[in-house]
């Protein structure tokens, strides 16, 4: 078999995020795979802009990226209790696209935050968010890295718990590939 396609979609633009980070030992934990990084820098999701203009070219690259992606992880930060804003406007936008492109995607969800609960507001509210879009969701187990801060301390997450947590769900992530 050809190694899969793994893409990666990060809620946060900065390039240090502490979700790019998380993201890089996912890829590390998958094992072998082609990985694909998303670009979540979109126009905001205007319906007027669409009915003008189409669907932008950002978005149809975005969209491509996930037909042909043979599974995703998400990882995102929460903002005041919820999902990023550039991460809502990429699924509004991807849900416009004609085809569903997420429908049937094996999808694992994670997240690193600098408070104490890891993220986990934000991150049921994307699994709220995307389940309309149909992916395969891989129930868990959960990962939220909270107090990112630190547990990125050294570049790398270096926590034990994180790491089986994290190793499985990319296990398990690998395993929904058909």
């Amino acid at each position: 078999m050809t190694e899969p396609t793994l893409l990666t979609i990060s809620g946060s633009l900065r390039a240090g995020s502490y979700n790019r980070k998380l993201l890089a030992q996912a890829v590390q934990a998958f094992g072998p795979a082609t990985v694909v990084q998303a670009d979540l820098r979109l126009p905001l999701y205007d319906g007027d802009l669409e009915a003008a203009e189409g669907i932008p070219a950002a978005v149809l690259t975005l969209a491509e990226q996930i037909r042909n992606a043979d599974a995703i992880v998400i990882a995102s930060p929460e903002y005041n209790k919820g999902i990023t804003g550039v991460l809502k406007n990429a699924l509004d936008w991807v849900s416009r696209v004609e085809g569903n492109v997420l429908r049937g995607k094996p999808l694992a969800v994670m997240s690193a935050n600098g408070g104490r609960t890891g993220g986990e507001t934000g991150q049921y509210m994307l699994r709220a968010c995307l389940t309309p879009l149909q992916p395969r969701l891989i129930p868990g187990p959960f990962v939220m890295v909270a107090n990112a801060s630190k547990e990125f301390e050294t570049g790398t997450l270096d926590n034990a718990h994180y790491l089986k947590a994290i190793s499985e769900l990319m296990q398990a992530l690998r395993a929904e590939i058909r």
